[in-house]
């Protein structure tokens, strides 16, 4: 049986059409079918996990017991109790797959069998969950929803990641037909957009440019022109394959009436780290934002454990930005990733708080904003430098 990584092949896209017509033919007319949605997902899951890649469907299937099990526990305890410890538990449990498998390839050096495609972003929604339980935003819990809600195909292996109330609210909703054509204008534009990104430019800086830059870096064995092109070609590869699958997810979710968040927003543009991070990725940034940063921020204040606020911010920025590059991998490059864009963060607060003390003496202008743009956009494209771990492979080299 054939196996598909989602939008990497012509045929997975052919498939995909003919599994959307029934849904968009039915949204037109205003009805949602929700046993259809069930099949096709299950079957684009089998096409995902069948085949050679059975070993991981299983462990999807195992997870899924587990994570549905662990949060209809938890909500119903939540009814009626709300102990700290029990809730800390839930969570720890909750992460406790992706724990293992991030890091068995650092103990061992293989993968664990217990890892399949998506696992991050499916452990990404089960937290939020326990976590929305705990604060009482989320009053009541269904497991056999909550199963769609995870294994949702169009972004079941990379995301967007999607919040719990949001994704029910348009799968239990009828859009109009109005704002359906919309939608469908809207997905239909960015698939186009997709292929563009993920098919031409993406193959033309990662499949074509990058091999040839990259050896060129390797023979000049050390600083050269080329390792700062491995440096430029690697990020606007890095961009246009990530945003161009996350088209594809998004454009496929509102072909069937789902307004799942964008990811990227012009991130290149930002004029500095922290207005790059609301445009990169932005689905996982503000999930550590509001998952991470602001509960971590709120237990040091609760416990005074600094007693000034901005001291408060920037450790956490640091801890949040650090956990974000262990997430990536238990590698030196990935976790420095992590800690020199926690850093920045924090020489970005303190410069906007001296750029507002002293707005009337210091010049503001296009020109400023172009400068503050090409800082950032190198800084960012160094650490991405970092981030592929193509240095790393220079020092073996050697």
């Amino acid at each position: 049986m054939l196996t598909f990584i989602p939008y990497e092949n012509p045929t997975y896209f052919g498939i995909l059409a003919i599994a959307l017509l029934p849904i968009v033919i039915g949204l037109l007319c205003g009805k949602r079918f929700h046993w259809y949605e069930t099949l096709i997902s299950f079957f684009f899951l089998v096409l995902i996990f069948g085949g050679s890649k059975l070993t991981q469907g299983i462990a999807l299937i195992a997870y899924l017991v587990y994570e549905v099990l662990l949060v209809w526990g938890y909500t119903t305890y939540r009814k009626s109790r709300n102990q700290t410890g029990i809730f800390v538990g839930a969570v720890i449990l909750a992460i406790l797959p992706l724990v293992v498998v991030k890091l068995t390839p650092a103990i061992n050096g293989t993968q664990s069998i217990i890892g399949f495609l998506g696992i991050s972003y499916l452990t990404f929604k089960v937290v939020q969950t326990i976590m929305e339980s705990r604060d009482g935003v989320l009053k009541k819990f269904e497991p056999w929803f909550f199963i769609q809600f995870l294994v949702f195909f169009p972004t079941i292996s990379s995301g967007p990641i999607d919040r719990y109330r949001r994704f029910k609210r348009d799968y239990d909703h009828v859009p109009s037909q109005d704002k359906y054509l919309k939608l469908l204008q809207k997905g239909v534009h960015n698939i186009f957009l997709g292929f563009v990104y993920k098919y031409m430019l993406s193959y033309l800086f990662g499949t074509l440019m990058l091999p040839k830059i990259e050896h060129q870096a390797l023979m000049a064995h050390g600083m050269s022109w080329s390792l700062v092109g491995v440096m430029y070609v690697y990020s606007m590869y890095l961009f246009f394959d990530f945003a161009g699958y996350s088209l594809f997810a998004i454009g496929t979710s509102y072909f069937m009436g789902v307004e799942t968040p964008i990811n990227f927003n012009a991130p290149f543009k930002s004029h500095n780290i922290k207005e790059f991070w609301n445009r990169w990725h932005m689905t996982l940034s503000f999930w550590f934002r509001d998952f991470i940063y602001m509960r971590l921020v709120f237990f040091l204040m609760k416990h005074k454990v600094f007693k000034s606020p901005k001291t408060t911010a920037n450790v956490t920025y640091i801890i949040n930005m650090t956990i974000m590059g262990f997430w990536h991998g238990v590698t030196w490059y990935y976790i420095s990733y992590g800690i020199l864009h926690g850093v920045a963060l924090v020489v970005n607060g303190w410069w906007l708080r001296y750029k507002k003390k002293h707005q009337d003496k210091l010049p503001h202008n296009k020109f400023t904003e172009l400068f503050a743009t090409f800082i950032t956009f190198n800084f960012v494209c160094f650490t991405f430098l970092l981030f592929s771990g193509f240095l790393n492979t220079m020092l073996f080299a050697k």
